[in-house]
This record gives structure tokens, C-alpha cells and sequence, in this order.
């Protein structure tokens, strides 16, 4: 089974399989419930991570689903990455997940069902890494490999972080180095040094559980993970719904080892241009570099966080705790012309 590429078996790979900001949003216009949910405290306009229902006790139940197609060709691993990257929704929201059920699709007539079965042994190890139980699921046979989780979780309510609730004046701070999409891609164009791509998995397979921790202070003001979208794509929605602005310091933007080499070697997604053409209007002119890596689509990225001044050093403190080690890549500011001003 050590011949089988899981990445030739599909057309896209990880969170670049996602629909472009643009398209979905054509998709999804007049989706609109005509009924009142007054509990219903996070749904789907805001365009955030996990939905949030108020169970009335001072607390709320999470809701999200998150699966794609391999992104990686080693079945346990993409079992992991796929797991890790749908339990990210509910740390997004500040959240302690509870349980997950899985999401299954696999060309049965093509792939042996030995390696389905380390898919789902994947994903198993990434639940009880995070202390939950993968209480079930659902499967079909489909033409291309899809596995991912749907993932309920709970968080209080004072905890509860959206992605629409930044103020001016706050510092920016991202948890995981970008490159991901570049580095994937040279992978799939058998271009990535074993070095590399392992980088690359290790930063997709590590669970963004800080969130539950950095929820807890108040002056987080917004939190979002980057995935699919590039981290201008969700750093748009925070700014949106916000209805604010921020600046970016491309100097600042920490990537993953030799992501500008795949670069210049042409590894750049086919889902960075659908990024940026669906959004660019709303940026400020970047130049190409600045576009490939900060629209490159990320999967199982990591947390996008609006830290209020005075809560800085407090959010520094946690999250050094948890051996991170952040610099500020930019501040919210009045609204402009553009949502998001790179420099």
C-alpha cells in the first residue's frame, strides 16, 4: 500500500478545495431562515467559524463541520490533518469541544479499504488527543477520497469569541506560519524536500487548543482561524463584519522554512488567484509575492487573533506558557478605502 498517493485520487487538496469567497457567497444569498432564533447567538452572517446556540444556563452548545479531499498522500496523516483542522472551529469560538462525528466519502472500486481504515484511525488519534470521542458518523462512496469531522463543543458565554467583534486599536497576531497551500503544492508536483513537507505536517496536525485559553481574556476582542481563504480572506471578515480596517506588516508575517523557494518555483495553489479575486478589490494594490503568500489557502492553520493594547502583554504571557512565540504582524484602525492595507 506504500505505492498508493492519496493526492492523485482528487482534484484539489485540503482547504484549497473550498468554494471561493465569491462564489459561495452567491451560493448562500437569500439562505436567510425567515424564523427568529433569539438563542441562536452565532449563525451563518456572520460568516464565522462554528455556530453558537445559548442553552440559557450561562453557556452555549458549538456546532461546525469541516472535511475535504487528501492533502497529503499518507492515509493516517491525512486522517490527522482533516480531524485537527475541523476541530479547530470550536477553539476558534473560544470553545472546549466535546464530541465529533466523522464525514466519509471513498471511491470503494478504486482504494482498498485497508487504507480507509488508517484514514479514520487518523482522524481517532487527533479526537482523543484532544480528549473527545469520535462518537460515530457517516459514509458514502464517492469518486474522490473525503474525510473530515462534524464537531460539537460548548463554551461560556463571557468566553464566547466571534469573528465580527474587533475594535479599533487592536494588535494582530496570527499562531501558526503561512505556507502551507505553497508547500502542499510542491508536494503534490513532487518538488518538496522530506524536510519540508514534514514542517508542513506538523503545523497542519497541531491542535489550535490555545484558543480555548485566550478566550478567556477580555481583551480578545476577536478571534478567527486561517484556512481556505488565506489569512487576507478571514482578516477581511473580521474587518467587515468589525466595520473596521488594519494594517499588515508583510515583514512581520512569519512563514513556514523555504516557502519563498517553492514560491519561485511556481508551487502556488490554483486557490490563492480565486482567493484574491474574489476579495483583492477590498486590499490595498500588494505586490506578487505579497498576494501568493498572504492569500495562499491554509489548511488546519492557525488562530487569527484582535488583542486590545492593554491585554497584550497578558495574551503574550499565555500564550509563551503554551511555547509560542508571537510578534504583532499589524493593528486594526479606523475604516478606509480598503478593509486590509498591506505594507
Amino acid at each position: 500500500m506504500d505505492d498508493i498517493k492519496l493526492t492523485e485520487y482528487s482534484h484539489g487538496a485540503g482547504c484549497g478545495c473550498k468554494i471561493s469567497p465569491e462564489i459561495l457567497e452567491s451560493i448562500l444569498e437569500g439562505s436567510k431562515s425567515s424564523l427568529e432564533f433569539p438563542k441562536l447567538l452565532v449563525g451563518n452572517s456572520s460568516k464565522d467559524d462554528a455556530a453558537a446556540f445559548d442553552l440559557g444556563n450561562g453557556t452555549s452548545v458549538l456546532s461546525t463541520t469541516d472535511f475535504f479531499m487528501p492533502i497529503v498522500d499518507d492515509p493516517y496523516t491525512f486522517g490527522k490533518i482533516a480531524a485537527t483542522n475541523a476541530i479547530s472551529d470550536i477553539y476558534a469560538m473560544g470553545g472546549k469541544p466535546l464530541m465529533a462525528i466523522s464525514i466519509f466519502g471513498w471511491p470503494i472500486k478504486k482504494l482498498p479499504v485497508d487504507v480507509a481504515r488508517q484514514v479514520i484511525a487518523g482522524g481517532k488519534s487527533v479526537c482523543e488527543n484532544a480528549g473527545i470521542p469520535l462518537a460515530g458518523g457517516h459514509s458514502i462512496d464517492s469518486p474522490e477520497p473525503i474525510f473530515g469531522l462534524a464537531v460539537t463543543g460548548l463554551v461560556e458565554n463571557i468566553n464566547l469569541k466571534k469573528n465580527n467583534s474587533a475594535t479599533e486599536g487592536c494588535e494582530l497576531f496570527l499562531t501558526k506560519p503561512l505556507g502551507i497551500g505553497i508547500l502542499t503544492t510542491a508536494q503534490k508536483r513532487k518538488k518538496i524536500a522530506a524536510k519540508d513537507l514534514s514542517q508542513a505536517i506538523d503545523a497542519m496536525c497541531t491542535l489550535n487548543s490555545i484558543g480555548e485559553d485566550i478566550a478567556k481574556i477580555k481583551g480578545v476582542k476577536a478571534l478567527t482561524d486561517v484556512t481556505g481563504f488565506g489569512l487576507l480572506g478571514h482578516l477581511t471578515e473580521i474587518c467587515e463584519g468589525s466595520d473596521i480596517s488594519a494594517v499588515v506588516d508583510f515583514e512581520k508575517v512569519s512563514l513556514l522554512d523555504n516557502t519563498l523557494k517553492y514560491l519561485s518555483m511556481g508551487c502556488t495553489p490554483g486557490g490563492t488567484r480565486n482567493n484574491f479575486a474574489s476579495y483583492g478589490h477590498k486590499i490595498s494594490p500588494l505586490t506578487e509575492d505579497q498576494m501568493n503568500i498572504l492569500c495562499d489557502p491554509q489548511t488546519s492553520g492557525g488562530l487569527l487573533v484582535a488583542v486590545e493594547k492593554d491585554s497584550v502583554e497578558e495574551f503574550l504571557n499565555v500564550t509563551k506558557n503554551a511555547g509560542l512565540h508571537l510578534d504583532s504582524i499589524g493593528i486594526t484602525v479606523p475604516k478606509s478605502n480598503h478593509f486590509v492595507k498591506v505594507v
